[in-house]
């Protein structure tokens, strides 16, 4: 006589959300599952079905695709935690992907290289890194002629001929206007100086100028053509915007995943290393982002936030714990720098935020 689990137990037993396998029973994807007043009853000789996702990532053709820039508080180490995160619902669930603060894209990088979501949205205030994306999508060969040449011109020089090329390159950055006209030059000058400046950071004065000094890097990789060409490839199904993260609102519906990377709020009076644009990301800013947060949650979006953990610091500090009441907060371990100088490096938790 054929016996019956619940959806619970085979959660249990598949090791997944009780959700996914009312979502598998829907879809017809357990054979013999059936409806039972209110709630699924699956055969106990069920197998657990092949995740559909999995086999669109073995099908198809698998670019390997890093960020073309560094970045500060970039994710690149916490890509396995993160994956953790990203709702495993099904292709029918999740279509699109939004990601406001985009910042050098660790994550959506790993997302354009395994998953196949059908519309994709970025965006970021800072002008001259949106440039540069515009950039690598729609003129790629132009900007790695640049590339190439500012490579073979700055690397053989000596530590003066360096400086003096250096800081030559930022004085034009800084007096260029992005135009249609100017968009590739400056965008290679942005990478260039991305990947000669210290420590990669990118930060500007009042005045908006970027006043990063020259560091100290003895052969650095100022064109990776291999990778610029695939992240090319990989952007041209995705959406590019300059502008504040609310814009996305009109993108997000309750077919999208959306991944949240703000400036993050300082755990000490040294870390606050949040002006990669003339604005400030205040306490205040913080607050509006959470009202963001509340209003696409209503849409049905699935959401992750990243953020510092000021109890890293201050076991009193509930500021976040008061702000996402409402949301799940989770706490993952990452490798940051520890003081103002970055030469000292070490673990704390960060916050991952989900609905």
């Amino acid at each position: 006589m054929l016996s019956y689990i619940s959806a619970k137990e085979a959660a249990e037993k598949w090791n997944i959300s009780q959700r996914r396998v009312a979502i598998l029973c829907a879809e017809e994807r357990i054979n013999g599952a059936m409806m039972v007043g209110n709630m699924w009853i699956i055969p106990s000789t069920a197998e657990k079905p092949i995740d559909k996702r999995t086999i669109r990532y073995e099908k198809q053709k698998v670019l390997e695709l890093k960020p073309f820039v560094k970045w500060v508080g970039g994710k690149g180490q916490l890509i396995e935690q993160l994956e953790k995160y990203i709702p495993a619902d099904g292709e029918k669930v999740l279509t699109k992907y939004a990601e406001p603060f985009v910042g050098g894209g660790a994550l959506l990088f790993n997302i354009l290289s395994k998953y196949n979501f059908e519309s994709l949205y970025i965006s970021d205030i800072n002008a001259e890194l949106i440039n540069a994306y515009n950039v690598v999508k729609n003129n790629v060969d132009e900007l790695i002629k640049k590339l190439i040449e500012m490579q073979l011109a700055f690397v053989p020089m000596d530590e003066n001929g360096r400086k003096y090329y250096y800081y030559t390159a930022r004085d034009r950055f800084n007096s260029l206007q992005i135009t249609e006209e100017t968009a590739v030059e400056k965008a290679s000058l942005f990478i260039f100086l991305n990947k000669t400046c210290f420590n990669g950071l990118y930060r500007v004065n009042k005045k908006g100028q970027f006043n990063v000094p020259m560091g100290a890097y003895k052969n650095p990789t100022i064109c990776d053509e291999n990778n610029l060409r695939n992240v090319s490839e990989a952007l041209q199904n995705v959406n590019i915007v300059c502008g504040d993260y609310s814009l996305s609102k009109e993108f997000i519906d309750k077919n999208t995943f959306v991944y949240l990377d703000p400036p993050y709020r300082p755990i000490s009076e040294t870390a606050g290393f949040t002006a990669y644009n003339a604005d400030c990301f205040d306490d205040n800013e913080q607050i509006r982002l959470a009202r963001f947060i509340d209003e696409i949650n209503l849409s049905g979006a699935k959401i992750m936030l990243s953020n510092s953990d000021p109890q890293n610091v201050n076991p009193e500090d509930t500021f976040f714990e008061d702000l996402y009441k409402a949301y799940t907060i989770n706490k993952v371990d990452a490798t940051r720098a520890i003081n103002s100088k970055g030469d000292s490096r070490g673990k704390i938790k960060e916050l991952l935020i989900c609905n």
